[in-house]
């Protein structure tokens, strides 16, 4: 996931054999700490994990989101996963995206703590970390600047991810969080054309230019969607 004009992603080989969960990994060791400044360890490669990355990713977004499901949380799957759960198709980012409130952030860490997984505070103050098979986790409460509000999760849309049926950003909140991010020191247009070409007849492009207003940036991939007739 693109956040306030950096790559924080943002965020996962044939069908996964006798995949573990998380907790299962860390059975009978001491849950790790929460909010520490310091980042993930070095893991060594696990022989049980999918080979192709793109089910590595999507593996990591299930244990997620079903262990926020069963905790109660408030939340929605953002960044790639969500476009394809919205239908996109290619390759996932690096790592898989959830965003929460930031009033829930504390909770939210504990709960994956408690499942068995390494959650830990980047310099980023916007997002926080997590490790699930290998693949990282950001989990983030601020998108472009902006809080995720209620309301943004209250839009969200339960959708499958494969097996897992959980919340997933809208389109029109998925498009502005990226348009929203474009600045001159970060302005990738090649890699949000194909997510917007995908999700074009979902999006409420109107309410894409109200939020991000006179912003330069958005303002020209919004003039460059009109050239290329995808909107």
């Amino acid at each position: 996931m693109t956040e306030n004009g950096e790559d924080a992603t943002l965020v996962r080989r044939p069908a996964p054999p006798d995949l573990r969960l998380a907790s299962d990994a860390l059975a009978g060791a001491s849950p790790p700490a929460v909010g520490r400044e310091a980042g993930p360890q070095a893991e060594d490669a696990e022989p049980d994990l999918p080979r192709d990355r793109n089910q590595a990713i999507l593996e990591a977004a299930k244990q997620v989101g079903a262990v926020l499901k069963r905790g109660g949380h408030p939340f929605a799957l953002a960044g790639s996963v969500a476009v394809r759960a919205h239908g996109g198709s290619g390759n996932l980012q690096h790592d898989v995206d959830f965003c929460v409130r930031p009033e829930d952030a504390e909770a939210v860490a504990a709960t994956l703590a408690e499942a068995g997984m390494t959650v830990y505070t980047p310099p980023e103050d916007w997002l926080i970390k997590a490790t699930c098979f290998g693949q990282d986790v950001d989990i983030i409460f601020e998108l472009a600047h902006r809080p995720v509000s209620s309301g943004m999760l209250d839009r969200a849309e339960e959708l499958p991810v494969e097996s897992v049926r959980m919340p997933v950003l809208a389109p029109t909140d998925l498009l502005t969080a990226l348009l929203a991010a474009f600045s001159e020191h970060h302005c990738d247009f090649g890699a949000v054309l194909p997510i917007a070409r995908a999700l074009r007849e979902k999006v409420d492009w109107d309410r894409v230019r109200r939020d991000c207003g006179d912003e330069p940036m958005p303002a020209a991939f919004l003039f460059l969607l009109e050239r290329l007739n995808v909107i």
